[in-house]
């Protein structure tokens, strides 16, 4: 699992240990808190300074402290962070500190971690939450170390060049190695003594090339595609008015909204405010105290529920996809297991034995065969790593359906959310961008919701020139209605602008690709005229494509 791991922490350091599920994180921290014992090598601590731990499971703390019964996963993790932080350790260790922690409990701890004035080690998937903290990363891979200086996005820029840089020297090695073969293999084919002599000379020096080893390939990853078997109406989701208590407590009321087909919405708030309570209405399995909701036409839903409701527990994995869709051969079924890494005698475990990432896969799986044109998803980046999150990122920003999802992951949300809709104070806030739009724009709206609740304006009637009042320039974009409407927009265009520069790329790689065998042809007149048929036809195809282009920018320019 960890194989000649050596790096060093300084005093004062801020660093992180990233890697993919499985790669060691965990064990490497207890070894150096000698929890575990490593098979070989030493770890150095000063004698007079002290190191405290936050465990990443429970369990843990609940072992360490019987009065956390009865708290939440949340306010557990929060509560013993507090504990540790009043020791003021010289070495704060912590496994996943973010896990199970809303938003403002994620940003109180970025802003004690800042001021912290020890040491601070940490394991974490969450990215937003690493860029703000760290300055070193601990890049742990196949059971190797490799540092890197800078917060998380400097380490993956840098990683992601170091691995190109490594292939194409690799690649350029053995092109060179190939072609000098194939000359010292044509020399002893003349059999003449002087060529002989080059042939063994030239592999003399070959014999004496410093190979560079073949670079360690990416680790697996899901496949993973969603693509709704037919488009739903416009209108995908309409809600009036809704209301949900508990115990007499009020989660949220007025709840009015809606959604638009291609709409990729993120739900946020604190814990509580009941994020996944709305989820479940919408889905049908509990009832709204007020209010109602209907769906567009032809809407067909897929939900992926962060419990694993969905998944039965006594069944293997294999059962699972099977009974779920009978008309899939055992092939299909192996086929589509092994895309979510789970392969050979893998597909037998029962859902129970597997861990929360696993879990999660298999919901991820089943959610893809759906076809469905409307993903719900509560948490679906709990137990995913890095690689993992990536993974499900792409699939959603390329999915042409509609979206609507509950998480606490800053850095998922600002990828793939278009729009964001945030409970608080019992209300339903709106903003028209992604995670960095409502962390701009958020005071603003707040404080005009705060106004209109004071004078019992129900929010739905907000005027639109009334918004003038927090900002000109954005009074459009508080107006509910143009709202919609703008995001439906973006969201078209954006779509377009993609899907053309994709097409642009890969035209004029064949472009390229067709020059340069020209002179392989030579005289092939046949073959010439092939190719350049297929060349009049990608010239005429990317003429559209930047049309396209040009088009979807300028739109883009004027909505923006």
């Amino acid at each position: 699992m960890l194989k000649d791991v050596s790096f060093h922490l300084e005093d004062k350091e801020k660093a992180a240990i990233v890697g993919i599920n499985g790669s060691g994180k965990t064990t490497l921290l207890r070894c150096i808190l000698g929890i575990e014992e490593a098979d070989e090598g030493s770890i150095a601590f000063s004698k007079e300074k002290k190191m405290d731990y936050l465990a990443q499971q429970h369990a843990d703390i609940e072992a360490e402290n019987e009065d956390y019964d009865t708290l939440s996963g949340g306010q557990k993790t929060r509560k013993r962070l507090e504990e540790i932080l009043q020791e003021k350790p010289d070495l704060l260790i912590l496994d996943e500190p973010t896990n199970h922690l809303d938003i403002g409990s994620i940003q109180w701890l970025e802003k004690v971690l800042k001021r912290y004035d020890g040491a601070v080690l940490l394991v974490s998937h969450d990215r937003y939450f690493l860029d703000k903290i760290v300055t070193k990363v601990i890049d742990l891979e196949r059971g190797k170390v490799r540092m890197y200086q800078g917060n998380y996005s400097a380490y993956a820029e840098k990683k992601r060049q170091i691995r190109e840089a490594e292939w194409k020297a690799f690649q350029n090695q053995q092109a060179e190695i190939k072609h000098q073969e194939a000359v010292i293999e044509k020399l002893k084919q003349f059999n003449r003594e002087k060529s002989i002599k080059r042939a063994e000379s030239r592999e003399k020096m070959l014999s004496k090339v410093e190979r560079l080893e073949k670079p360690e390939e990416l680790e697996n990853e899901m496949k993973l595609l969603f693509s709704p078997r037919e488009s739903s109406g416009n209108d995908v989701l309409m809600a009036k008015e809704l209301g949900k208590s508990y115990d007499g407590r009020r989660l949220f009321s007025h709840g009015t909204f809606s959604l638009q087909r291609g709409e990729h919405v993120a739900l946020i708030g604190d814990n509580g405010t009941g994020k996944t309570t709305l989820l479940k209405i919408l889905n049908g399995l509990i009832q709204a105290d007020e209010g109602e909701f209907r769906l567009g036409s032809k809407v067909k839903i897929a939900y992926y529920d962060q419990e694993h409701a969905v998944l039965h527990m006594e069944k293997t994995l294999f059962e699972e996809i099977q009974d779920t869709y009978p008309e899939m051969n055992n092939t299909k079924v192996r086929n589509v297991l092994a895309a979510f890494l789970f392969t050979g005698d893998d597909v037998y475990k029962r859902i129970q034995d597997l861990s929360g990432g696993e879990q999660g896969r298999v919901s991820l799986a089943k959610l893809m065969l759906s076809d469905a044109n409307f993903l719900i998803l509560d948490e679906p980046t709990n137990h995913l790593d890095i690689q993992g999150k990536e993974v499900l990122e792409e699939a959603i920003r390329n999915y042409e359906g509609t979206v609507l999802y509950v998480s606490h992951d800053r850095y998922f949300i600002n990828k793939t959310a278009t729009r964001i809709i945030e409970l608080f104070s019992n209300r339903f806030d709106n903003y028209i961008g992604n995670y960095d739009y409502y962390i701009e724009k958020k005071e603003d709206v707040r404080a005009y919701g705060d106004s209109l609740q004071k004078d019992k304006m129900p929010l739905e009637a907000i005027d639109p020139e009334e918004t003038q009042r927090l900002e000109e320039k954005e009074s459009k974009r508080l107006d509910w209605e143009n709202q919609k409407e703008l995001s439906a927009k973006r969201r078209k265009w954006q779509n377009a602008l993609q899907k053309a520069e994709e097409k642009i790329a890969k035209l004029e790689e064949r472009k390229e690709e067709l020059t340069a065998s020209m002179e392989e042809v030579g005289s092939d007149v046949g073959r010439l005229m092939e190719i350049h048929r297929e060349q009049e036809a990608i010239d005429k195809e990317l003429e559209e494509q930047y049309a396209i282009w040009e088009e979807s920018s300028l739109e883009l320019e004027q909505i923006l």
